[in-house]
């Protein structure tokens, strides 16, 4: 079991939504947090709302242009080595194959799969050397279901399951365990930061994010499953049935998402 009174977490996409409602949560356990985003006023504001804001260190990143190494040891150096990552920072999609740029689904594939790769490597040498420590990724219900206008987001998170499970094959000998997290919908502003097929940005609130999950109960949910050791975990009732959908009635699961109304 992961416990968080006293552990060191970093957590990427720290300013807003899921990050911000982890780092709150993981506060209130005890936790030691380093926090990373780009923007960081915003930082600095989740970082009051913690329950020890003198245990909370800001480290600003923008995870598409950045040196893994050289942040994994400035991170390391607000309260030691880092026992939890939590590779939250993401960026979605609204736009159809045909409409999608290549600079675009690269610009996707950096943040969202090679960012969490980079950080991963960084902080793995360390945990494998303590025979300890956890890696948390968020990923989506998108990394089981591809849905329209969600190409590159959607390939992006099945790289994501790829590469962590064969991680977690590889190194839970070593004490290090991996916990893939898969949200639905929940009340976060993904949809208005959402990139189009020319790298514009969306701007629009989904109607299913208006009426999702509060991200509050979101985090309480990963934090559990990440101490119960749980490997993967889905958040959201509804959406965990679309992924047995997929698995056990795949012919349905397709008929449906063909006809689906998305924005």
């Amino acid at each position: 079991m992961t416990q968080l009174n006293d552990k060191v977490v970093w957590i990427t996409g720290a300013s807003s939504g899921i990050g911000e409602a982890m780092a709150i949560a993981a506060s209130a356990a005890g936790a030691k947090l380093v926090l990373s985003a780009r923007r960081e006023a915003e930082l600095l504001r989740v970082k009051k709302a913690c329950a020890n804001p003198a245990l909370v260190a800001v480290l600003p990143l923008d995870l598409t242009a950045f040196d893994a190494e050289s942040a994994s040891q400035k991170a390391a150096a607000f309260f030691g080595p880092i026992d939890v990552l939590v590779n939250n920072a993401g960026i979605s999609q609204r736009s159809t194959v045909l409409q999608t740029e290549m600079a675009v689904y690269r610009r996707i594939f950096e943040l969202d799969f090679f960012a969490c790769v980079a950080l991963t490597k960084a902080v793995l040498p360390g945990m494998v050397a303590a025979k300890a420590g956890h890696i948390v990724t968020i990923s989506s219900v998108v990394g089981y279901v591809g849905t329209p206008l969600r190409s590159g987001y959607a390939a992006a998170k099945h790289a994501l399951h790829g590469f962590y499970d064969a991680l977690r094959a590889e190194v839970w000998r070593e004490g290090v365990k991996v916990t893939l997290v898969c949200p639905g919908f929940i009340r976060t502003n993904v949809s208005l930061n959402a990139i189009t097929g020319d790298g514009g940005a969306h701007g629009l609130m989904d109607t299913g994010q208006l009426n999702g999950m509060p991200a509050a109960e979101c985090a309480r949910q990963i934090w559990a499953a990440v101490e119960a050791g749980r490997e993967e975990v889905l958040v959201g009732a509804k959406e965990a049935l679309f992924v047995r959908l997929r698995r056990y009635l795949p012919g349905l699961m397709s008929y449906a998402i063909k006809r689906a109304k998305v924005t």
